[in-house]
């Protein structure tokens, strides 16, 4: 390609909406364009990234064994009702109504209809397995778009769904696009993690995801340097730190705290650690009849230590919480415990409410709790001297740095991550709803075990700015630059020799098969240069009158600090050797 017959377009500012990182430069590099909140053009060289990432993704997913498809942005309601997403679901799904007054949506995913293929065509175990997938434009109504590609409310996805006869073979293609994945996120020349995950909206109960590592993340990624453990902290297991609970050397004593509403506040007062304070949450489970409305409520009171936070995803695993579960009213706290939050404990309940202890709480002595009044916190608190054994206990925290791995081959370490893959195993959630079957030897009708695969492949784009970049701008792996040597001839308008000798260089490259633009834009030197560095080329060539005459080009990497001076006759073999796979 040459720039000339290229479309360029940078900028020396980002937009004032702009930001995180990848949204800057994107923004700067000329990427993409915003048309409307959370909805992007891709510009022409963003699309080239965009197109390089779905090569190696649809490599990877046919070397695999899936077989590509494509199925529509938009899709009639009844598939969604049959399974309840049409109503389960929220705001992000985006209903439409077309000229007939028929309900349709548009998709963020693509379960219900590939469901809705197997079950016409699959009919027989001699067709199993069985792996389909697509590249497709998705939609969700975001309440609040943000970070450019990152969350945005039209991306790009790659969804793979696969079909087997039993749980047994459906681990083995589980395993099979955890390894497909694995070599498209090597490809990519990104540093990832792979890390057990919760299964959230989509269901099952087995899953991994996919993190880009950059410090800018929005998620927690809980790992053990010394083994293989790697977890999302959603679901990252989190060990009773004390491993049995002391006797009791305190006695019981209420305690003044006067405008004392939280642990650290307590813990400062009373010049105590904050690991010997408990803190209250209160939730309520509701129960409904036929017509959705509410017949009964269950309060309950989940104990953490002070110094933890509550992880709902856990708590939502609880017995009793898997219907959902709310953070109680102000009213509701009161009639319970007798006095509005901040002083909250599980001593002196004025209604019986049913207490959760996690697991470290549970092996807690002489600690500290609200009194359930205000300005009061008892102190010297032991289960059962004081207070009944908790109904239940359970991990409901999250992990913290430092905590012992649960594999017990060290301590856990966290780092930040940005999710641009999921697997997950479906078991048979969609296809039991949807009546996906398939006759077994016997001839008897079974249900097909599911699983799906996503990639974000759009959101790559941001992930990977966000982990590759530095002031000057993008800093792009080789497999998924737009370009990925360009070629800057310094006075080519001016200059004949400089003109031939660009010209040649970049037919060889090109003769080669390597990505090369040539620049024959005629810009100034630091212009030039400053436009390649912010969009992230990784490799430059550098021709002058001057480096001719002495018989050399410069070559840069983006990484480098300085050029490198080479011979002319060396540069290919040069480039060559540095783009070796």
């Amino acid at each position: 390609m040459k720039a000339s017959n290229f479309f360029i377009s940078t900028l020396k500012e980002a937009p004032a909406d702009a930001e995180v990182v990848s949204h800057k430069l994107m923004m700067r590099a000329g990427m993409i364009k915003r048309l409307g909140a959370g909805i992007y053009n891709y510009m022409p060289m963003g699309l080239r990234v965009i197109r390089k990432v779905e090569n190696i993704v649809r490599e990877e997913m046919n070397r695999a064994g899936a077989v590509e498809l494509l199925m529509p942005v938009v899709q009639p309601a009844e598939l969604w009702q049959e399974t309840g997403r049409f109503d389960k679901m929220g705001p992000e799904l985006l209903r439409v109504k077309d000229r007939h007054d028929r309900d349709f949506i548009i998709q963020p995913t693509s379960e219900e209809v590939v469901t809705d293929i197997a079950r016409q065509e699959l009919r027989s175990y001699k067709q199993l397995p069985k792996n389909f997938y697509h590249i497709q434009t998705k939609f969700r109504d975001e309440r609040r778009p943000r970070f450019g590609v990152m969350r945005g409310r039209e991306f790009t996805m790659k969804d793979a769904y696969s079909f087997d006869r039993d749980k047994e073979a459906a681990g083995r293609s589980y395993e099979n696009m955890y390894a497909a994945y694995c070599k498209i996120f090597d490809r990519l020349g990104l540093q990832y993690r792979a890390v057990a995950a919760d299964t959230g909206a989509i269901g099952g109960d087995r899953s991994h995801e996919f993190q880009v590592i950059a410090d800018t993340g929005e998620d927690a990624i809980i790992y053990c340097p010394t083994s293989d453990y790697a977890a999302n902290i959603e679901l990252a297991e989190a060990v009773a730190l004390l491993a049995s609970r002391a006797g009791a050397t305190a006695a019981l004593a209420k305690t003044p705290t006067p405008g004392k509403a939280t642990c650290a506040d307590v813990a400062e007062l009373l010049q105590l650690p904050l690991a010997q304070t408990v803190k209250s949450l209160v939730l309520a489970t509701d129960e409904t009849d036929d017509k959705g409305i509410i017949t009964k409520s269950t309060v309950w009171l989940l104990l953490v230590r002070g110094d933890h936070d509550l992880n709902e995803v856990k708590a939502g695993k609880l017995e009793g919480f898997k219907g959902g579960f709310r953070f109680a009213t102000v009213p509701e706290i009161i009639e319970h415990f007798g006095t509005k939050p901040g002083y909250l404990g599980p001593i002196g309940l004025k209604k019986p409410v049913k207490i959760v202890a996690d697991r470290t709480v549970a092996n807690m002595a002489d600690f500290v709790c609200g009194a359930n009044e205000v300005d009061f916190h008892y102190t010297g608190v032991n289960w059962g001297r004081d207070l009944p054994e908790p109904d239940f206990v359970a991990d409901i925290r999250n992990v913290v740095a430092g905590d012992p791995s649960p594999d017990g081959k060290g301590v856990l370490a966290i780092q930040r991550g940005i999710e641009v893959g999921h697997v997950f195993y479906l078991g048979t959630k969609y296809s039991a709803a949807m009546k996906a079957n398939f006759l077994d030897e016997a001839g008897k009708p079974q249900p097909m075990e599911m699983g799906c695969y996503g990639i974000g492949v759009t959101r790559i784009l941001g992930a990977a700015i966000e982990q590759n970049h530095d002031e000057r701008g993008i800093v792009w792996p080789d497999a998924i630059a737009p370009f990925t040597v360009v070629v800057c001839p310094i006075g080519m308008d001016r200059s004949e020799e400089v003109k031939t000798a660009a010209t040649k260089l970049y037919e060889e490259l090109l003769a080669l098969g390597i990505d090369v633009l040539l620049d024959d834009r005629g810009e100034r030197p630091g212009a030039m240069f400053a436009d390649w560095e912010l969009i992230g080329v990784p490799h430059r060539v550098v021709l002058s009158d001057r480096g001719l005459k002495e018989g050399t080009v410069e070559y840069q990497g983006r990484r480098d600090a300085e050029a490198t001076k080479l011979a002319v006759a060396d540069v290919v073999g040069h480039l060559k050797g540095k783009l070796k796979p």
